[in-house]
């Protein structure tokens, strides 16, 4: 019985430091995605946390879009953005000083890595 209170109080333990550091997550961040055909874009979001929920605005050619389906498990995120009607899904994983995303419009995959904007 003692070692499954241990057990539990350190997975407790490890999920709230976990939620705690995304957390920090919040803010601009920027970065620039090469494509495999030499192109490069520009990247910048705003994040905002809320719980285990991910909203804010991802920077376009069209504008300031919002996220969409925004959330975070076990330190990762995933959410979309609609541009010209074309769904671009977005998945991450936050390292505290950087973010690394991969951003997926139908079979076409790319990565990035971004930093934080003051």
């Amino acid at each position: 019985m003692k070692k499954k209170i241990t057990i539990t109080s350190l997975l407790l333990s490890c999920f709230l430091i976990s939620f705690g550091t995304i957390t920090n997550l919040t803010g601009k961040w920027g970065g620039l995605l090469k494509t495999d055909q030499g192109n490069e874009f520009p990247l910048l979001y705003n994040f905002k946390i809320n719980g285990d929920q991910l909203t804010g605005t991802a920077k376009t050619p069209e504008g300031d879009m919002p996220i969409n389906d925004g959330k975070i498990i076990n330190g990762t995120f995933t959410f979309n953005v609609i541009v010209k009607g074309l769904e671009i899904d977005h998945s991450g994983k936050f390292y505290g000083d950087s973010v690394g995303v991969d951003i997926s419009l139908d079979d076409i995959r790319s990565h990035a890595t971004l930093k934080r904007v003051p």
